[in-house]
């Protein structure tokens, strides 16, 4: 191999990486609550979707709907989703609150920059609509 063809594959590399980033390919950011809102509708069938938490990274949610609360987390590039009735179980970290999901594949969802008061809360939620 000579140092064209070297200096052209990383040149391609580095346009297709950049047409990626232009695509939004490979981003699974949660990035407001009404992106969790419309994320956990379009994946839970027959959720209705009121009222949502998102982590500071973007990277978990909680929200509220018709008499469940789905739990949303990044897995990979794409979002991963689970219903959950409540109670829900979870403690506080020492970044956020801890969700446990009783699902040992799926395992525990950790939101950061939630406090407890805020889960409580939007649990509630469930019985005021």
């Amino acid at each position: 191999m000579n140092w064209v063809q070297l200096a052209g594959s990383i040149v391609a590399i580095l346009a297709l990486a950049g047409v990626a980033r232009l695509l939004r390919l490979g981003e699974s950011r949660i990035s407001s609550a009404a992106d969790a809102r419309r994320i956990a509708e379009e994946m839970l069938a027959g959720f209705d979707a009121h009222a949502a938490l998102v982590s500071e990274d973007g990277g978990a949610a909680l929200v509220a709907g018709n008499g469940a609360i789905a739990v949303l987390k990044r897995h990979g590039a794409q979002v991963a989703a689970r219903r959950l009735l409540p109670p829900l179980t979870f403690h506080a970290a020492v970044e956020g609150v801890t969700i446990e999901t009783g699902e040992r594949l799926f395992g525990s969802v950790t939101l950061l920059g939630v406090i407890d008061s805020d889960v409580r809360g939007l649990e509630a939620s469930l019985t005021r609509v």
